[in-house]
């Protein structure tokens, strides 16, 4: 169950900095659901092997070049679904990486509120 919410929210991440950023753009719910479902595959494969490779140049920018790996996955994502989900730009994909990023770690934190430790 937790899985199916996480993705949902992921989707809607999309389709909320979709609508946020001028460079990016979903042509429905539908879409962003599979857009999301896309961006997690290549975060999770092509993503992960490229922050391994690229480690010692994310050491020496301290962590910065990981936005540009991330913003290189979302382009990936739109090459594979380019009717529907499309990136405009490397800016666009910059951009809209940091901001999915933030957008979905706000609604998880809505939807998961932290537990109290007391």
């Amino acid at each position: 169950m937790r899985l199916l919410v996480n993705w949902i929210l992921a989707a809607l991440a999309v389709w909320i900095v979709a609508h946020l950023i001028s460079g990016i753009s979903v042509s429905g719910f539908k879409v962003a659901l599979v857009a999301a479902l896309v961006i997690g595959f290549i975060n999770a494969t092509i993503g992960a092997l490229l922050k391994i490779l690229t480690f010692p140049l994310t050491l020496l920018t301290l962590g910065l070049f990981w936005l540009v790996i991330n913003a290189l996955m979302l382009e990936l994502a739109s090459v594979l679904l380019t009717p529907g989900f499309q990136v405009h730009g490397f800016l666009a994909a910059f951009i809209g990486a940091i901001l999915l990023s933030l957008v979905n770690m706000v609604l998880r934190w809505l939807v998961y509120p932290p537990r109290e430790r007391w």
